[in-house]
């Protein structure tokens, strides 16, 4: 039985992917796609699909630290491996620190690492997520309060005192990181801060993949409507977190509906639409193919060393 348990999954985990693919192209028609894309000036499409490069090359520095984080380091290109193949399904997939989490188990485990410190990855680059969400959203609440009142109905006083708070949480963890070595325990968990490089490294790589994901979208708003790139940043934020909360898949109208409550009355049904297929659907191609592609590789190279073991000594 465990024999075909982890190839099921693979293969459960494949089918999902597609069948959510599908089912968020499924309400367009073929004249709608090529419509919202041609609207797009290429340049403006060029520099969008640059910023969500720049997002997941963000996103594998994630792993990158982590595997040093658990003192299991491996080449950047593994790291970048797992990190987009885990990534590009997740954020579609939705519950994306389980089911991202399940992919980097995959790869992981059959490069040495164990259980413990797989999930010791997994949450190190939940952590650099929320730093990087809450320093950036810190840095939009305090240049964009009037913004983030209108979006959330908060008071003033309430919105600056929530981007002090988020601003300097980031701060108090590279603090812990440079002073504290005992481990902390919070209820039953127990854990180790990383050291003082690895938590700045987070704290930067975590902001500027946000910012390049709010780059990304302002590219595809910018070029049909008047907008500044820190108003597409603060909502951008909001709806991210608002996102993580509800665990929708690849943010599925959470986004669009906070950037129609920014620029209302006007369609945007276009840009958005490049937005989610320049960042969610084309690396969710992408990442099929490549989990599929490591499936044949690791399945191979798995049978090759099996005929080798069951060659006799001296034969």
């Amino acid at each position: 039985m465990h024999k075909f348990w982890k190839p099921l999954v693979a293969v459960v985990a494949v089918g999902l992917a597609a069948f959510l693919l599908y089912r968020t192209l499924s309400g367009y028609s073929i004249d709608d796609l090529t419509k919202a894309v041609a609207a797009i000036p290429v340049g403006r499409l060029v520099v969008a699909g640059g910023f969500a490069a720049a997002s997941y090359i963000c996103l594998s520095g994630f792993d990158y630290l982590a595997l040093r984080y658990v003192g299991r380091p491996l080449p950047y290109h593994k790291a970048a491996w797992a990190s987009f193949t885990s990534l590009s399904l997740g954020h579609n997939i939705g519950f994306a620190f389980l089911s991202s989490g399940a992919v980097r188990y995959r790869f992981y485990r059959r490069w040495g690492l164990s259980a413990e410190q797989v999930a010791k990855v997994v949450v190190f680059c939940g952590t650099t997520v929320g730093i990087g969400l809450m320093a950036l959203g810190g840095m939009a609440l305090l240049l964009r309060p009037r913004l983030a009142v209108e979006m959330t109905n908060l008071s003033m006083p309430l919105v600056i005192t929530l981007g002090v708070i988020c601003l300097a949480l980031p701060v108090l963890y590279l603090v812990l990181s440079a002073f504290v070595r005992k481990p902390l325990s919070v209820w039953r968990w127990s854990f180790e801060l990383p050291r003082l490089r690895l938590a700045l490294g987070q704290v930067i790589l975590g902001s500027v993949n946000f910012a390049c994901v709010a780059a990304c979208l302002y590219q595809a708003l910018a070029a049909v409507t008047d907008v500044s790139y820190m108003g597409v940043a603060s909502a951008y934020v909001i709806a991210n977190t608002a996102t993580i909360i509800s665990h929708v898949p690849g943010g599925l109208g959470v986004i669009e509906s906070v950037v129609m409550y920014l620029l209302p009355g006007q369609n945007l049904i276009g840009p958005l639409l490049v937005f989610r297929f320049v960042y969610f659907l084309i690396p969710l191609f992408l990442g099929l193919v490549v989990l599929l592609v490591t499936e044949l590789v690791f399945r191979r190279k798995k049978r090759a060393r099996a005929a080798l073991e069951d060659v006799p000594a001296g034969a």
